[in-house]
């Protein structure tokens, strides 16, 4: 029976993580890390507290952020999500970064990747995305640079 309510928790929670424009940066022949990016939304509030994929041996949650005049960049094991606000992972903030990579991304292939989510009960449960391969150069997501403008 235990098994069952485990079930529908895990379902409860990813019914209540909303993952918009999921995408990985293309990388080139021997390069061993690259950024995984995202928009998330936890309708009641929750947590990202870690990420996985088969692509890499190593996927970490970083942020990047100016410190004394330097971007610089570092692991962070929790990710707040609150209630009905998205939290952007994009290019020069908070992301997924994937590291030994097992292979080189090509633009249009597709990564796997599962992202640790604790819910308000402190339960972590496993919300696997798919993520497309975008050209290497990519910055953001077409739709993000159309409203720079």
């Amino acid at each position: 029976m235990a098994f069952v309510l485990g079930l529908s928790s895990a379902a409860a929670l990813a019914a209540d993580i909303e993952i918009k424009d999921a995408w990985v940066r293309g990388t080139v022949t021997g390069q061993q890390a690259t950024g995984a990016f995202l928009e998330i939304t936890s309708k009641s509030g929750a947590t990202l507290v870690g990420a996985a994929s088969p692509a890499a041996d190593i996927a970490e949650i970083h942020e990047m952020k100016m410190d004394g005049g330097m971007m610089k960049m570092r692991a962070v094991e929790r990710l707040e999500l609150p209630a009905g606000k998205p939290v952007q992972l994009a290019p020069g903030g908070y992301h997924v970064m994937l590291m030994k990579l097992k292979q080189p991304l090509k633009k249009g292939d597709s990564v796997t990747l599962t992202l640790q989510i604790e819910g308000p009960d402190k339960k972590v449960e496993a919300v696997p995305i798919k993520a497309e391969v975008r050209d290497l150069t990519a910055a953001a997501s077409p739709a993000s640079e159309h409203n720079k403008h």
